[in-house]
């Protein structure tokens, strides 16, 4: 039986799930190529674990993504941590795990800040009304 790993990355509102199974280095994100996906800056942003683990893990694996919620730098970056935390759990390497923890930290967490709340009489979540008092 073919060894299958799904990881989970978020950022913001954006939510991407990553299937990596046995292959030979395809990434698709929602069916699209990765050189057909998003804008320019993006997709280097998304190629960072891909680029750092090299192409001996990387062509041992096909990569699927499904992503969806957000903007497409919120979705980029919760795929990156995707990618990163299934390539870890795939191969069980601790090498790429500290290369990639070194490279930056949030590739192997999910980034937990939000977007405030708006607050009633406001427009914004802290802007509030001048006040006079003379």
């Amino acid at each position: 039986m073919s060894k299958i790993v799904i990881a989970v990355g978020k950022r913001k509102t954006a939510i991407a799930r990553a299937v990596i199974k046995p292959g030979i280095g395809i990434v698709r994100i929602n069916g699209f190529a990765l050189d057909a996906w998003g804008n320019e800056l993006a997709r280097y942003r998304v190629m960072e674990p891909l680029v750092l683990a090299g192409p001996e893990y990387v062509r041992k694996v096909n990569i699927y993504v499904n992503v969806k919620g957000g903007g497409i730098m919120g979705q980029a970056d919760a795929i990156r941590t995707a990618i990163a935390k299934g390539l870890v759990e795939y191969f069980q390497d601790e090498y790429l795990e500290t290369l990639f923890e070194l490279y930056d930290p949030w590739l192997l967490k999910s980034d937990p800040r939000r977007k405030e709340q708006r607050k009633s009489p406001t427009s914004k979540a802290r802007k509030h009304y001048q006040t006079a008092y003379r």
